[in-house]
């Protein structure tokens, strides 16, 4: 069975969508602003584990990071936290998202031994 390496910037994303899921229930939302955030962290943390295997699907993420910015204005919101901390999660999850696909290092090797003379 072949392992992929998680990247770097998938598990970014994987970690701003749990945030955001999270984040839905830790303050008051209006209903909205509550389904919507809910939402869209379990699809942002669903696309970025599929991009893990198919790295087109990233770009599935940029789009729900259009989303999430635009409602967090567009949709009525109780607390202004509701609508900074949308803005900003969309931002990070759309730069995020635009990264190309890189193997996590599991470490920096050096040259090796010297030669023996």
């Amino acid at each position: 069975m072949q392992q992929y390496p998680m990247t770097a910037a998938r598990g970014i994303n994987i970690a701003l969508g749990i945030w955001l899921f999270i984040s839905a229930f830790l303050w008051r939302h209006s209903q909205g602003q509550f389904t919507n955030t809910w939402v869209v962290g379990a699809l942002c943390v669903l696309f970025a584990l599929l991009a893990l295997w198919a790295p087109v699907v990233r770009y599935l993420n940029t789009i729900l990071a259009i989303w999430l910015f635009v409602s967090a204005w567009a949709i009525p919101a109780v607390s202004v936290a509701t609508v900074w901390n949308n803005a900003i999660v969309a931002v990070a999850i759309l730069v995020v998202s635009l990264l190309p696909q890189v193997p996590a290092t599991r470490g920096v090797r050096g040259p090796g031994p010297a030669p023996r003379l």
